[in-house]
């Protein structure tokens, strides 16, 4: 228990700005990693989501440069906060498009397309709460 109490208070949770830091740089790195799967996979993935193969190409090139500019608003330097803002509403936009494209229909995903969607929107959900937290807690003091 003391273990937990002092990672809170010494450790990555208590430094608003390395929290900050790592929070975009994950997003960044998951990001990317995603844009390169939709590129490089677009075919297959056009077979297990259901989405266009020309879909998943202009995604994926789209979440590179996106995962880019996480990257650099990431960078050691004073707290961006308009930049990181500006991810943090990216992020909740992108959550929310992406269950309004699997409630509407809109990129005529199958079963698996459409949970993967989901699972997507809920994992960037959340990376746009810590980044809003750590913001909150990095311009706090």
């Amino acid at each position: 228990m003391s273990a937990i109490r002092s990672m809170n208070t010494t450790g990555l949770l208590s430094d608003g700005r390395r929290l900050l830091t790592t929070a975009l740089r994950l997003d960044a790195v998951v990001t990317g990693v995603n844009g390169l799967a939709y590129l490089a996979l677009a075919g297959p993935l056009h077979d297990l989501l259901g989405l266009g193969a020309a879909t998943g190409r202009g995604i994926g090139a789209f979440l590179l440069v996106y995962a880019a500019a996480v990257w650099a608003v990431s960078l050691p330097g004073r707290v961006r906060r308009v930049a990181v803002s500006a991810i943090v509403e990216a992020n909740a936009l992108w959550a929310v498009l992406s269950v309004a494209a699997v409630a509407t229909g809109w990129l005529s995903l199958n079963l698996a397309g459409g949970v993967w969607a989901v699972l997507q929107a809920a994992v960037v959900a959340g990376f746009g709460a810590l980044q809003y937290v750590a913001l909150r807690k990095a311009t706090a003091a």
